[in-house]
């Protein structure tokens, strides 16, 4: 495979990934005889475990090096290595980074740090690597991170002692980590699991080649099947977001873990939407449109890979089915399946007819509880009823919580078996300490995963389920209406609450009837042609919760109510906002409506344009009852996104009151996503706030906005 799109287009490169991760010859710049010493230690791995390609070291102080034929530089070598790993002196970096890229290296994995992470002096230095690497399209990997491990290719290309082995696990997962002492660590961990890698690459700064390089490249490759990523910041958003739909639909589950999940983001005391829209939720938007698995732990996220690696065939919906040898484990495991979201299964009247030949009556039903047996003792529970529970329909997939019993290991050696040929995921977890390593050790022997911990078995089916539930998503694209405008301006800084109303009112967005007024008497007047119970709200650039510093005044019932709301108004804004330019009223029909909700936009600077939808109105912040998408949307990820809400049941009608106008207001989330995408980089954030929705057949009506446009 060539290096992706963007990368050539900024390097004329001369090397594809698919030879970075498999190369025919390896450079160790700096090779040593010593373990004590970083290329010792290098050289030692690759030559431990048998690397498939042609090693060459590089000492200009000795022939050999660990068996293998030493250069005193890489000019000297006949054929340039197709990669190259410096373990040289941090002084020394950047003029051995120049040499490589003289001789004709396709690539540099650079482990050194203080660089970029390092502050502006290691951010300058840096930018010295990737001015090489632009002039002479040798590629980079690093610098700040650990290199490869490559088991397949017997490629171990990093010093950690996780690989001081004897074995490397080949797999069919591939690891792509900004963190490299992360990347060693779930690789030493993985190995404990008896689940190997196909690869696994450390990227660090990612100066040069960065995640969706080779993210693209896992999407192509035969080998892989699943990919596994550990993600601090990402270069280019839409760039990975294609990448990773490009995994979904090559049938590859992608499964993620992201630091700064709780930082607050982008944040801007002007907006809601940007408040509450911070970059994690917008991180997490953007996968969930690419299908991608977000986990909370590494761990958990390769455990569910290798689930999901071995049950590859689509699942339909369904629900976990319970089966203990503990009636006490089998209660505890209902109710943590119900805690986290999933469904317990509802099992067929046959099936529990064929389980209560075998089991009690309270335990021939979902959960099983073993303990309760019907059958006699020559009646081979323990598989039969295994093997009936995951046989049902409705069952999706299998949750086995095993305790100590008599026979530990040949029982668990039995549902093991069950567990291995079933086409449905299952999940063992063994309760018991050591009391536990002969059923272990079985299962080991039958190649069935197993969790020493309930919670962790809980953990990984909760990120099945969640790539089943996404998998089963379809989402169609996005068209425009043929009466959207193809651009519309809003003036730069902060917009008045009209100018985004016209803007609205273009692209379709039902506003509340308005007109503006210089003067107190002005708007008394206005008030009078719109008709009375009428809103007066102040015009100002400078205040943009007007509600909050009583700039708004609602219900007045006649003209000389208006005018003196508009006194009054101007007296106390003149107190508390002593700062703000007041440019007259804006006088409003007063409208009504069973629901308050804000639809908002921004502008993200990874992923560009997201649409917000939440309950609130002016309470959204304290409810904090949002879904957020890329924009723009369709009529179906609006519906979704509006089903999401825990509030949503309050849309179609509770205790006596009527449904309300869903279809006119996911009309309204369509056309402000629209907006957002098309106002572009000018965008920084955007809200209708609130949008009042009132009962089905009655449509919505946005009766207040603001934004923030780019200068």
């Amino acid at each position: 495979m060539s290096a992706s799109p963007s990368a050539q287009r900024s390097v004329p490169s001369r090397l594809a990934i698919g030879q970075i991760v498999e190369p025919a010859s390896i450079a160790v710049i700096g090779a040593s005889e010593s373990r004590a010493k970083f290329g010792g230690r290098i050289m030692d791995h690759l030559v431990r475990h048998g690397f498939a390609g042609e090693l060459v070291p590089i000492n200009p102080t000795r022939d050999t090096v660990q068996g293998r034929a030493s250069y005193p530089t890489l000019s000297a070598v006949p054929r340039p290595p197709d990669v190259a790993i410096l373990a040289v002196p941090g002084e020394t970096l950047l003029d051995h980074v120049a040499k490589a890229a003289d001789a004709g290296v396709g690539c540099c994995v650079i482990i050194a740090t203080g660089f970029a992470e390092a502050g502006e002096d290691g951010a300058a230095l840096q930018a010295e690597l990737v001015a090489i690497s632009r002039r002479s399209g040798m590629r980079l990997v690093g610098p700040n991170c650990m290199g490869l491990i490559v088991p397949h290719h017997r490629m171990p290309l990093c010093s950690s002692v996780v690989l001081d082995t004897d074995r490397l696990l080949t797999g069919d997962i591939s690891l792509i980590s900004q963190s490299g002492a992360l990347m060693v660590s779930v690789f030493d961990r993985a190995s404990a699991d008896d689940i190997g890698f196909r690869h696994c690459v450390s990227l660090g700064n990612q100066a040069d080649l960065e995640i969706s390089d080779f993210l693209e490249f896992m999407a192509e490759d035969p080998g892989t099947k699943a990919v596994c990523l550990y993600v601090e910041g990402l270069k280019d958003g839409p760039r990975f977001v294609k990448a990773a739909a490009a995994c979904r639909e090559a049938g590859k589950p992608v499964l993620l873990v992201k630091t700064g999940r709780t930082e607050a983001g982008v944040k801007s005391a002007r907006s809601h939407t940007a408040s509450l829209a911070g970059s994690f939720e917008v991180f997490e938007a953007a996968c969930r449109e690419a299908g991608v698995v977000l986990a909370r732990d590494p761990d958990d996220m390769v455990r569910a890979a290798n689930i999901l690696v071995r049950h590859p065939q689509p699942r339909r919906p369904g629900g976990v089915g319970v089966y203990s040898s503990s009636g006490g484990g089998a209660g505890i495991a209902s109710d943590r399946v119900t805690e986290i979201g999933l469904e317990m299964a509802a099992l067929a009247p046959g099936t529990r007819a064929k389980l209560g030949e075998l089991l009690l009556p309270p335990q021939a039903d979902n959960p099983i509880d073993l303990g309760g047996r019907n059958a006699p003792s020559s009646v081979d529970v323990t598989t039969t009823a295994a093997e009936i529970l995951l046989s049902d329909d409705a069952v999706a997939y299998g949750l086995m919580v095993l305790t100590s019993m008599p026979f530990f290991a040949d029982q668990t050696h039995l549902i093991g078996q069950v567990a291995k040929s079933s086409s449905k995921p299952c999940f063992l977890a063994l309760t018991p300490g050591n009391a536990a390593d002969g059923p272990r050790e079985r299962l080991r022997a039958l190649g069935q995963p197993f969790f020493d911990r309930f919670e962790d078995a809980l953990r990984a089916l909760e990120l099945v389920a969640q790539h089943d539930r996404l998998s089963g998503e379809t989402t169609a694209s996005p068209v425009r209406d043929a009466d959207r405008p193809a651009s519309v301006h809003i003036p730069a800084g902060a917009a008045t609450e009209s100018e985004v109303k016209r803007a609205l009112a273009a692209y379709g967005v039902p506003v509340v009837e308005e007109a503006s007024a210089a003067t107190a008497a002005a708007a008394a007047n206005a008030a009078g042609r719109i008709g009375f119970p009428v809103v007066l709200k102040a015009v100002s650039r400078d205040i943009a919760h007007k509600s909050d510093v009583g700039a708004v005044a609602l219900g007045l019932a006649d003209p000389t109510a208006v005018t003196a709301a508009a006194e009054t108004m101007l007296v106390r804004l003149a107190e508390q906002s002593p700062d703000a330019r007041i440019d007259g009223f804006v006088v409003q029909a007063m409208a009504k409506g069973e629901a308050e909700i804000i639809v908002g936009a921004r502008r993200d600077p990874v992923f560009g344009p997201v649409v917000l939808v939440g309950f609130g109105g002016t309470t959204v912040e304290i409810l904090r009852d949002f879904a957020v998408a890329p924009a723009p949307v369709g009529p179906d990820r609006a519906r979704r996104m509006l089903n999401g809400l825990r509030l949503a049941p309050l849309l179609h009608g509770v205790r006596g009151k009527p449904s309300l106008d869903v279809d006119a207001l996911i009309d309204v989330i369509v056309r402000v996503g629209w907006l957002a995408h098309d106002l572009g980089e000018d965008l920084i954030d955007l809200e209708v706030n609130p949008v009042l929705v009132r009962a089905q057949g009655l449509g919505v009506v946005a009766v207040d906005g603001r934004a923030t446009m780019a200068g």
